[in-house]
């Protein structure tokens, strides 16, 4: 559980991000060619973004040798240019200790362009630079009208939301399963406790990333939160075209059925019930479209409750539309 803890002055200074930060919609994407689930939704965009990147792209491995990247990686600022600035002008105190840190478990040693970065050599930084530009431009670039497009929607359901009901329900509802008691927001997540202190809150919606909230915590600047958004990856055309292809062979009736009809919450028995198959039954095919993120599942109580996710809902839009399910 991540736990964050507020004093009244960081109430007032929780702030969303006006625009999206394109270096961190590039690290969320590369966190997500890494994630070993989803095969059935993402497994053709990681083949094909894989096959498209460029040699130059390479440094960026040896950056994050233990799957940590080095904290001087979280850059929010809302321009390629600037943000790739950023990173070049990070204190080199943070550069060398973070380089260290994500090479401390690892047994090879650094290669020598590390250990030349690690000294603030220009060239290495060049390096650097090359393959985060080459990295957004094949991973990022092709969808980023759609990541804008969506980041001005989520902004405006923010901005709604904390307007109706205030700053402290905005956060308690901004993502499933968190929940604010008293002066602390509470985030499904590895265990932290970080105390705010006055520095305030960032949040950063990411359509990229379906895992648990990322949390940027460096010193004398704001909590930056990055929250998933999103079904995962902004699917251009030729991802849906892919995607539903691989859903007629896989779902079958039955579990389209179940996408079909959780735009509602169900429970097991009932979804047993209005398919006229055993809780056994039904059971199994929700672990499977849960495995493949078109639902989610949380208990309450005795029962189990199943609901579409935004990826499943994408899916059935771009499948024809909501309709009758059949039964």
């Amino acid at each position: 559980m991540i736990r964050i803890h507020f004093s009244a002055a960081d109430f007032a200074r929780v702030r969303f991000a006006p625009r999206p930060a394109p270096l961190q919609a590039l690290n969320t994407a590369l966190l997500m060619m890494s994630r070993p689930d989803g095969g059935l939704l993402f497994d053709r965009w990681r083949l094909r973004v894989l096959r498209a990147l460029p040699a130059s792209v390479a440094p960026l491995r040896d950056l994050v040798p233990a799957d940590q990247a080095p904290r001087f990686f979280d850059v929010f600022s809302d321009t390629l240019d600037e943000g790739l600035d950023t990173v070049r002008a990070a204190h080199p105190d943070l550069v060398r200790c973070e380089l260290e840190r994500v090479y401390a478990t690892q047994a090879p040693p650094p290669p020598p362009w590390i250990r030349d970065l690690r000294q603030g050599d220009a060239a290495a930084w060049q390096i650097v630079r090359r393959a985060q530009h080459a990295a957004f431009e094949t991973v990022v670039r092709p969808v980023w009208d759609s990541v804008q497009d969506l980041h001005q929607k989520e902004f405006t359901r923010h901005a709604l939301a904390v307007a109706e009901h205030g700053v402290g329900a905005a956060l308690a509802g901004l993502v499933p399963g968190s929940r604010l008691r008293e002066d602390v927001w509470e985030l499904a997540g590895p265990e932290r406790h970080i105390t705010l202190k006055g520095r305030g809150l960032l949040l950063l919606p990411t359509f990229h990333w379906t895992g648990h909230p990322l949390l940027a915590d460096l010193p004398d600047h704001p909590l930056v939160v990055t929250y998933s958004a999103g079904p995962g990856l902004p699917l251009t055309q030729a991802d849906a075209d892919g995607t539903h292809d691989a859903l007629a062979g896989v779902l079958g009736r039955t579990r389209l059925d179940i996408l079909l009809r959780l735009t509602e919450e169900h429970t097991t028995s009932d979804l047993a019930r209005l398919l006229g198959v055993s809780n056994a039954t039904a059971s199994a095919h929700a672990t499977m479209l849960r495995g493949a993120g078109l639902i989610t599942t949380v208990r309450a109580g005795r029962a189990v409750l199943h609901q579409r996710t935004a990826l499943g809902s994408l899916l059935i839009q771009r499948h024809g539309g909501e309709r009758r399910a059949s039964g």
